[in-house]
């Protein structure tokens, strides 16, 4: 089982140090995390860090992958060729690093995927053409026909309405619990953290404010320190925890007034 853990890790932008001293437990195969946090807390240096494309201080450790490229990364800025369609696309992705003639599997991975995600009808379709939310899936599409064992997803879900958001939530747990993926996803929806991840970890002021079973993680407490609301976690009829949330601290109308 493939397994992931940070010691000490940090990041810089042009001498600025933006992320420092992040070292977690080992998070392991067949688990959803969430990567938590305020704007501008550094999740998504965070997931250039671990991805290898900026370098630091501290180590990203990676136990038990069988592929020569474990992890695949879908940023926010997803960078597709507009000309493209969403075939090519999702192709060239699996192509990435190689060299090789475009095999009979390689289509038949790239089909595989498409279906998964319900992408038939886009599949001909110029990348260009398509809205925000069908870019974020094709982004999806991307980072799974590469059939890594840890997936870096940063925010995959800020374009797509509620029941896509729900489905491709539910999608990513269930590929973890059958394909034995760790599946980190950066995400801002606390009530979705709480219902679909099993792990959290809260990136506040460049350090790692909390690490450890969502249920456990989010507390009152955090949410008025670090996410400055009064709030608390209950649960539904049905056993599904939920955010309440009472009110949110501070002036917002002084904050936009300034």
């Amino acid at each position: 089982m493939v397994s992931l853990e940070l010691r000490n890790l940090a990041a810089s932008y042009g001498g600025r140090e933006v992320l420092s001293g992040i070292t977690t437990p080992k998070l392991t195969g067949g688990q959803v995390v969430s990567l938590l946090g305020p704007n501008g807390a550094g999740k998504s240096t965070l997931f250039r860090r671990i991805f290898g494309i900026l370098k630091g201080a501290g180590e990203v450790r990676i136990e038990g992958g069988s592929s020569p490229r474990p992890i695949a990364y879908m940023p926010q800025d997803d960078g597709m060729r507009p000309a493209l369609s969403v075939y090519e696309a999702v192709l060239l992705a699996r192509m990435q690093g190689r060299r090789l003639q475009v095999s009979a599997e390689d289509h038949a991975e790239v089909d595989r995927v498409i279906a998964l995600l319900d992408m038939g009808r886009l599949r001909g379709r110029p990348v260009g053409d398509l809205s925000g939310g069908q870019r974020q899936i094709v982004g999806v599409a991307q980072a799974l026909v590469q059939r890594p064992q840890i997936v870096l997803m940063d925010e995959p879900t800020s374009a797509l309405d509620l029941s896509r958001q729900i489905g491709l939530q539910t999608l990513m747990r269930s590929l973890a619990r059958e394909q034995g993926l760790l599946v980190v996803i950066a995400q801002h929806d606390l009530g979705h953290a709480l219902r679909f991840t099993d792990v959290s970890l809260v990136i506040a002021e460049g350090g790692l404010a909390a690490c450890g079973p969502t249920d456990e993680v989010i507390t009152p407490a955090l949410l008025r320190d670090i996410f400055e609301v009064e709030a608390r976690v209950e649960r539904c009829s049905k056993g599904i925890p939920q955010l309440m949330v009472d009110h949110r601290l501070g002036d917002l109308g002084a904050e936009a007034r300034h």
